[in-house]
């Protein structure tokens, strides 16, 4: 299935498939009893989705929204945990996909706890431009949501990436 950019995967709360990334970006986000969002994680491609689904299903955490065009296998569930259960290899693969996220997580416990907003920032970038080359995070993410990716503030996130393009003139 293609989804384009802005379109809504699955909700949060909701049931269904699985679903395998085959090529864009997805983000999560949280809605909270308020109405307010928060964007929790980022999906890149191979990447199969609900991870706390992957050995037993479980309600959607979050809204899954295309942050540009996508291609999803979707991953029916009876199938999904009827094949789970018979392949003992099957769940040897799992638990490495499990792992990769887990390292991927490593990766943004490690942007988040970097002390200096500006390398937090310079970390995210970096970590991004391995998926979206030629785009640029702020193509993709608004300055609300990389802020609340890094525990900033929008106004802060603003003020680092006008230092970063003025910086960028000034070479």
């Amino acid at each position: 299935m293609i989804l384009h950019k802005g379109e809504t995967l699955f909700r949060q709360g909701e049931t269904g498939p699985l679903y395998h990334l085959r090529s864009g970006l997805l983000k999560i986000i949280r809605v909270h009893q308020d109405g307010s969002q928060i964007l929790v994680n980022l999906i890149v491609p191979d990447e199969i989705i609900p991870h706390h689904s992957l050995i037993s299903p479980n309600p959607y955490f979050g809204t899954a929204i295309a942050l540009v065009t996508c291609e999803i296998d979707v991953l029916p569930e009876a199938k999904w945990y009827q094949e789970l259960n018979g392949d003992p290899d099957r769940c040897r693969s799992i638990a490495l996909l499990l792992q990769d996220k887990l390292r991927m997580m490593q990766q943004r416990i490690d942007q988040l706890t970097e002390v200096s907003p500006a390398k937090k920032l310079q970390k995210l970038q970096s970590w991004f431009h391995s998926y979206i080359t030629p785009a640029t995070l702020t193509d993709v993410l608004t300055q609300d949501e990389i802020g609340q990716f890094l525990g900033l503030r929008r106004e802060t996130i603003n003020r680092l990436l006008r230092s970063q393009t003025n910086t960028k003139k000034q070479s």
